[in-house]
Parts: structure tokens; sequence; C-alpha cells
């Protein structure tokens, strides 16, 4: 082999290494999640919605912080505190990083969720816990933009109905980007280790 092929070989081997690395390094930027990653989906992107204490809240006042978002209401009888209890133990379980972890509560049921009854639900599983209380019409709204389904189911009485609704959460990165679509009974840990790679990234 002759000078020049040898400088040429040794060029050639220089940029196969660097790309390998690039491409290394590409592959692990991303980490694997147990949730569906829906990462640059063009929709659930933000909400304006009032809370409890009647005050306004949008993604950007929970930046720093990864969010959960659920939607439920008081009167469910399985779904809806089984996973805000999950929600509970999730934070419990991230430790110190249990302060960076926000869980949001959009009620399908504003009629009967009032912010009384909203303070009161959120407290007893976690008291940093917040209800956005949607008008009927934001609810319609926010249904469609974050393609989620709610359903009145008339009782015995006009008080008495409960509420079909999907049972699914929304997870965002401490930037506020849509990150996560995390289905209902997959369990604590799975969302904890989701959450730790969230925080980290």
């Amino acid at each position: 082999m002759n000078k020049r092929q040898l400088l040429k070989t040794l060029a050639w081997t220089g940029v196969a290494a660097v790309a390998g690395v690039q491409l290394a390094a590409c592959t692990e930027a991303k980490p694997s999640f147990h949730a569906v990653d829906i990462t640059g989906a063009d929709y659930a992107r933000d909400f304006s919605l009032t809370d409890a204490d009647g005050k306004t809240r949008t993604l950007a006042d929970f930046k720093g912080k990864a969010v959960v978002l659920f939607f439920g209401y008081a009167q469910c009888p399985d779904v809806c505190p089984t996973t805000m209890s999950e929600m509970a133990q999730v934070k419990q379980q991230l430790g110190a990083n249990g302060d960076k972890l926000q869980v949001l509560f959009v009620t399908v049921d504003p009629a009967r969720d009032t912010p009384e009854v909203m303070k009161a639900y959120m407290g007893a599983f976690d008291p940093s816990f917040v209800a956005l209380i949607p008008t009927p019409d934001q609810l319609t709204a926010l249904a469609k933009d974050f393609k989620v389904y709610f359903k009145k189911v008339d009782g015995k009485t006009p008080t008495s109905y409960s509420m079909d609704h999907s049972a699914a959460s929304f997870v965002y990165d401490p930037q506020g980007r849509l990150r996560l679509y995390a289905r209902y009974g997959a369990g604590v840990a799975p969302m904890v280790a989701d959450l730790q790679a969230l925080l980290k990234s």
C-alpha cells in the first residue's frame, strides 16, 4: 500500500469511527419507556383551565416538573381512585424526585365536581395534586384536543349518573412536551421508571 492509499484508508477509518460514535450517541439518547412513546404528537399540547382555587392554569405553570394528566371524576368507583392512589405511590417511590412530579386531575363531571369536592378528593390522595375544572364547553373542546372519550350514563335518579371515560394518563417532560401515553393498569413500578427517565433527560 503506497502512502496515498494509506492516508485515504486512515481518513475513511476516521470518518467511519466518528459516524459510529454519532450513531451510538443518537441511540443512547433515546430512552426506552414502558408507556407508549408519543413524543412529537400534534395533540394534547396544552390547556387553560381553572383549578379548585379559581386560578387559571396552563402547562407552563409546571415547567421544571414531569406532569401526569388524567381525566376522571370524583364519584368514579374504581378507575379514578385506583389511578390517583397509584400516583401517590409513584410520587413516594420517586424519593427526592417526588417534588419534581405534578399530577393533574381533569374532571369530566364539572356539574358535581365543585371546587370543594375536588379539594377534598385530591387531599385524600396527595395535597400537591391539582384538580382542574373545565366548563362544559371547555370539556368538549379539551376532549377533542386530547382525543379522549367521556359520556354520561344515566342512573336511577338525576344525580346518580355515572361517567364513562378514557382511563389513560398523558405524561409530559419537565420542558412541557408531551412524551407518553400511559394505559390504565400498567402499575406503579413502570410509571416510576418512565418518570425517572424523563427527569434525567
